[in-house]
């Protein structure tokens, strides 16, 4: 049996995925995860993908633990540990009362969970770090901070799920780092009808991460430094207005060529850095063709660094798109590869795949899709959702 501890706080909270519009590659310092340039994203909605962290602070836990996915693991992350003591030093610099300046000398049991795959492309340690970040300020009572510079020097792209909607991630010019933090742009449901759909390639981790892959790109890649000073402030401002005047035709050409120009900047990188595969170039194709038939862009493709393709269309557009899918990536099990959705598509009409010139792919090209949409940032849960037991340990483990 456990033996019994006592937590003196706890708190569990959810946190979601963003998906970038414009691309984050490439880091100023290591250290404090500085970008060399700003980005925008879209957070996901919690119903279709999030992390979920309880955290328990008792004075009489040994050490500080950490259990992710149902495993225990190491916590002396270089990461990890400088959100620690970031948190820490904040709740120190506040502490008054006697209590509050006890809390600092206390352990933390920290216990995490996706309902997604992790380290495959779909931004993991974003929502991971972002979840961490917010639980803890829960516990420290620090929620009143830009929690956002925080979350960066977990994951640099945690700080845009900080928040809900539409995120920018200023970059920042101080060395110090304070400058560079995330911000809402535009609220989740300031675009009605926009859907996202993401098409999972591969659930396994992937080949280079994104902190190797970054590395090499800033090193060896001229035309990433390309990007950095000419690009990337042109089409942030671009991107903003298209959001805000709802046009998706602008939106959806910007969204591709940052794209493209991304994974141009991983071939460009020596020595050069695969992430998308076959069916990834498929998936472009068609949502290219697509295009081409409507005679304007109605649909728009993203890939971070990984096989996994994210799809942004308006409503009508996506029902089109979801139908195209099941035909060209035809899946085993047809019935359950679309999840956030309680029906199959309809097949599409043969004057629809008329338009087409792309061969049909293989059976269980792709493994699934997720329906999905802007979203709410982090939320605070309730005790009967959290993921610890009384004694301050996992629940599913504290047997």
């Amino acid at each position: 049996m456990a033996v019994e501890s006592k937590v003196n706080r706890q708190a569990t909270c959810s946190a979601p995925v963003n998906i970038a519009v414009i691309k984050y590659w490439g880091k100023r310092d290591e250290k404090l995860i500085l970008p060399t340039n700003s980005s925008l994203s879209a957070t996901l909605d919690q119903a279709d993908l999030k992390t979920t962290t309880s955290v328990a602070l008792s004075s009489e836990f040994d050490s500080d633990r950490l259990w992710l996915n149902g495993k225990e693991e190491s916590i002396t992350n270089p990461r990890l540990q400088n959100v620690l003591q970031k948190i820490r030093s904040l709740a120190s610099e506040r502490a008054q009362t006697d209590e509050e300046k006890a809390v600092l000398d206390a352990h933390v049991h920290i216990v995490s969970v996706n309902n997604f795959p992790t380290a495959a492309g779909l931004a993991s340690s974003a929502s991971g770090y972002a979840c961490m970040v917010y639980t803890l300020a829960q516990v420290y009572g620090v929620t009143d901070y830009e929690l956002s510079k925080i979350a960066r020097v977990g994951s640099g792209s945690a700080c845009r799920s900080m928040y809900g909607g539409w995120v920018a991630w200023n970059m920042g010019t101080r060395d110090d780092g304070d400058d560079s933090f995330a911000e809402q742009t535009h609220l989740a449901d300031h675009w009605p009808g926009m859907k996202i759909l993401i098409l999972v390639v591969s659930d396994r981790k992937k080949g280079t991460s994104s902190t190797s892959g970054m590395g090499t790109s800033v090193r060896t890649s001229e035309l990433l430094q390309h990007r950095i000073t000419e690009v990337v402030p042109k089409r942030m401002a671009a991107i903003k207005e298209a959001i805000e005047a709802r046009d998706f035709a602008q939106f959806g050409e910007i969204t591709m060529r940052d794209s493209n120009q991304f994974h141009a900047v991983c071939l460009d990188t020596y020595p050069p850095i695969f992430y998308m595969n076959d069916t990834s170039k498929a998936v472009v194709q068609m949502v290219t063709q697509y295009n081409t038939m409507k005679g304007e862009v109605k649909a728009a493709y993203t890939f971070d660094a990984g096989p996994n393709a994210v799809i942004y269309a308006m409503e009508d557009a996506m029902a089109e798109i979801a139908s195209l899918t099941s035909h060209f990536f035809p899946s085993t099990t047809p019935d359950t590869f679309f999840r956030g959705t309680t029906t199959a598509p309809p097949a599409p009409s043969a004057e629809l795949l008329s338009h087409f010139t792309i061969a049909q792919q293989p059976e269980d090209s792709l493994q699934y899709g997720i329906n999905t949409q802007p979203g709410p940032g982090p939320q605070v849960l309730t005790d009967e959702e959290c993921l610890l037991d009384s004694s301050g340990l996992p629940k599913a483990t504290s047997a």
